[in-house]
């Protein structure tokens, strides 16, 4: 069975796309039957991928239970629906993942059919296209990951500090009307009027610079050297060695300074052994 965080994450998802549900009624668990998809490959588009076991379930059971349960929001009835999953049997999840696995069968079929279809041409700009949406998922997923480890946000420059401060009072009803305007009079400030913000920006930098730096040397305490950028990698690593470095040579000399003094409490206790012995 699927794990209940999993069911929880699929049901937020789902949500987005209840409202493009068929409202025709539901089919029962016990006499489900597969769902042939009919992909199309003449509208330019690739065909849609076919549901799972559980969204198929989910699908076909949340009109009826929409209707015995006005008073739930969208996302409580997925909430519920995915423990109703849970607890199914194998047998009573059977047909939903037999509906699935015919859809997987069709959505393969219409997927060649579409390829087949494709100029060469059309082909690089699709993979062009599916590289870009998977540095596009990378890049926020990266950017979550930094703003939960507290990264410190860049510097603001100079226009942007301006902007910050007068977007509310700016002219426009939308924001590209109001950017634009607040452009123009940056445009047309002399250097005197600008020098507040520019010293602003220059402090800003300064700020950046000292949080960036207590940042990527916490990053390497931790183990996440990965997210330090190369040139101070090196140097904080370097640091970190000559840090280490002086602490190794001072051990050292206290260990020669000790030395002497071992030898002259050998050579004050030989001599009384000595004076003792001619007693």
């Amino acid at each position: 069975m699927a794990p209940f965080s999993l069911m929880s994450v699929g049901a937020n998802l789902l949500v987005k796309s209840l409202s493009l549900f068929s409202s025709a009624s539901a089919v029962r668990c016990s006499c489900v039957a597969p769902v042939i998809r009919s992909f199309s490959t003449t509208t330019g588009g690739p065909p849609k991928r076919p549901l799972t076991g559980y969204m198929t379930y989910v699908k076909e059971m949340q009109p009826s239970f929409s209707r015995q349960n006005p008073g739930l929001k969208n996302v409580d009835i997925v909430r519920k629906l995915a423990e109703k999953w849970r607890m199914l049997t194998p047998e009573q999840k059977q047909p939903f993942q037999d509906s699935s696995l015919e859809s997987r069968k069709q959505y393969k079929l219409a997927l060649e059919t579409y390829k087949a279809q494709l100029t060469p041409a059309q082909t690089v700009a699709i993979a062009e296209e599916k590289r870009q949406r998977v540095a596009k998922r990378k890049a926020i997923r990266r950017k979550k990951e930094l703003n939960s480890l507290g990264k410190p946000k860049r510097p603001r420059s100079a226009f942007n500090i301006f902007m910050a401060e007068h977007f509310e009072e700016a002219k426009g009803t939308t924001v590209q009307a109001k950017m634009k305007s607040l452009r123009d009079n940056w445009m047309r400030f002399n250097i005197t009027q600008k020098q507040m913000y520019t010293q602003l920006a220059e402090d800003d930098k300064v700020r950046y610079k000292n949080e960036i730096k207590s940042w990527e040397e916490h990053m390497i305490e931790i183990g996440r050297e990965d997210l330090v950028r190369r040139k101070e990698r090196r140097s904080i690593k370097a640091k970190a060695k000559a840090i280490a470095d002086r602490k190794n040579k001072s051990k050292v000399t206290v260990v020669k300074a000790k030395a002497p003094k071992k030898k002259a409490e050998v050579a004050k206790t030989a001599v009384k052994k000595t004076v003792k012995s001619i007693k």
